[in-house]
C-alpha cells in the first residue's frame, strides 16, 4: 500500500511538473528573446587548482558560446540578434545529485525531480530570473584524467558541465556547455554512445561534402570532427562547430515564425 501510495503521489508530482515543463519549453523556443542564461561554477573536487581557476572566472570567459549561437542564427535566418545572454552567477558550493546508474523508470524520475529542486535551492543569482540554469564543475586536470558524463534537461531547462579548471581548456569547456545548453531546448545528441562517432548524416558538419571523409567541423549535437571511418577529433573552440540542420529544426530555428 504504501508503494503505491508513493508512486501515486509521485506520478502526480510529475504532471505538474511536466506542465509546468511544458510551459517554460514553449517560452525558451519561441525565440522572441534572448534567452537569459546563468553559469554557476562549482569546485568539483574541492582543489586549490579547481579554485584559484574558479576566482579567474568572468562573463568573458563564456562569450564564445554567445557568439556562436549568434552566428548559427544568422545562418539560419532567426529573426533575433543575440539568441543567448550568458551571465556569471556566484559560486554554488554543493555539489548536484549524480544520476542513476541503472535505468530504473521511478529511479530516473526521483533524480530528476532532484535535480530540478536542487538546482532551484542553488540558485542565487542577483538579478532576473535566468530562463536556463547552467552548473559548470571544475576538476583539476592534472588529477583527472577524465570526468563524469555532462547532461542537460530540457525538463527543467538545467545543465551541468563536468570542466577542466584550465585557461587553455576554456575553448573545449565551452563546446560542451554549448552542447548541453541545446539539450535543454530540446537538442537531441547525434553520436553512437557506444563508438562517439557522429551519426551520419545528422551528426555531421557538412553531410553533403564529397568525399564525405575528412570533415573540418563538427556538428554540435556530433560532438566530434570525423577525420576518417576510425579517426576522430575533439574541437577545441566554437569556430571549429556549427548547428546541424536536424538540430536547428529541434530548437524551432527553422520553420519558427
Amino acid at each position: 500500500m504504501f508503494r503505491k501510495l508513493r508512486i501515486t503521489f509521485l506520478l502526480l508530482l510529475l504532471v505538474f511538473v511536466a506542465a509546468n515543463a511544458w510551459l517554460s519549453k514553449l517560452r525558451s523556443t519561441d525565440w522572441d528573446r534572448s534567452l537569459w542564461v546563468v553559469v554557476y561554477p562549482i569546485n568539483g573536487d574541492k582543489s586549490t587548482v579547481s579554485s584559484t581557476y574558479i576566482g579567474s572566472v568572468r562573463k568573458e570567459t563564456f562569450s564564445d558560446i554567445e557568439e556562436f549561437m549568434a552566428r548559427e542564427a544568422r545562418r539560419y535566418q532567426l529573426r533575433l540578434d543575440k539568441p543567448v545572454t550568458i551571465k556569471l552567477g556566484p559560486i554554488v558550493n554543493d555539489l548536484p545529485p549524480k544520476p542513476p546508474r541503472n535505468g530504473d523508470v521511478l529511479a530516473v524520475m526521483w533524480w530528476s525531480l532532484q535535480m530540478r529542486y536542487w538546482a532551484f535551492k542553488a540558485d542565487t543569482y542577483d538579478g532576473p530570473s535566468p530562463d536556463i540554469r547552467m552548473f559548470v564543475v571544475y576538476h583539476d586536470p592534472e588529477t583527472h584524467d577524465s570526468l563524469d558524463h555532462s547532461f542537460g534537461l530540457e525538463k527543467g531547462l538545467v545543465g551541468v558541465v563536468n570542466a577542466f579548471a584550465s585557461e587553455k581548456m576554456a575553448g573545449p569547456n565551452n563546446v560542451v556547455i554549448a552542447h548541453e545548453l541545446l539539450h535543454t531546448v530540446g537538442a537531441t545528441d547525434k553520436y553512437d554512445l557506444a563508438t562517439n562517432f557522429p551519426v551520419y548524416p545528422d551528426g555531421y558538419a557538412e553531410p553533403r561534402q564529397q568525399p564525405r571523409l575528412p570533415q573540418s567541423k563538427a556538428e554540435i549535437m556530433g560532438g566530434r570532427v570525423p577525420l576518417s571511418e576510425q579517426e576522430l577529433a575533439m574541437p577545441s573552440r566554437l569556430a571549429q562547430v556549427v548547428i546541424g540542420e536536424k538540430t536547428a529544426h529541434e530548437i524551432n530555428w527553422i520553420n519558427s515564425e
